[in-house]
């Protein structure tokens, strides 16, 4: 009974409800997020890569770019490939080390960014903030800080909320 003993800290009213409602927001708030990138042929991931890459200039390491998102090598270099073959992000080698690959966004990856970036912001608003008060988004803030925190957490604007693109002008 591997991590089953007499000491289980079972959850209470409020943390049941407070995990059944995160449950929901991930297995159904998803989900309905993906309706905006589908018709694109992207997923959530694939944008918030390109979301991260939006951000630098300059560029991310790929080994940077799996460890802000989280992702295996293998996973990573099979989502940057489609983003490559749909001309949103180029991956070069780095000119001072050439064992070190490099990926920025294109010009029509950032275009591809500011087109569908406020339809992506809307249905994060529509489903989560259009529900709360500026109290409850705060305290929502702050909780969900405190979890990535923990998880140490190093997505790109971890703690100012979602990466989204800036705005070009």
């Amino acid at each position: 009974m591997d991590g089953m003993n007499d000491e289980t800290r079972w959850l209470d009213d409020t943390e049941r409800r407070a995990w059944l409602s995160l449950l929901a927001v991930v297995l159904v708030g998803f989900p309905e997020l993906e309706r905006t990138f589908r018709p694109h042929g992207l997923v959530h991931v694939e944008y918030g890569l390109l979301a991260a890459l939006s951000n630098e200039d300059e560029g991310l390491r790929l080994s940077e770019l799996a460890a802000q998102m989280n992702m295996s090598q293998s996973r990573l270099s099979h989502r940057m490939r489609k983003l490559v073959d749909l001309g949103y992000v180029e991956v070069t080698g780095d000119a001072c080390d050439g064992r070190v690959s490099i990926a920025r966004v294109t010009d029509a990856g950032r275009r591809f960014a500011e087109q569908v970036s406020p339809a992506h912001v809307a249905d994060v608003r529509r489903l989560i903030f259009d529900h709360l008060d500026a109290a409850q988004t705060a305290a929502l803030a702050d909780a969900l800080g405190a979890v990535a925190d923990r998880l140490g957490s190093t997505c790109p604007g971890a703690p100012k909320g979602p990466p989204v693109p800036k705005a070009r002008a």
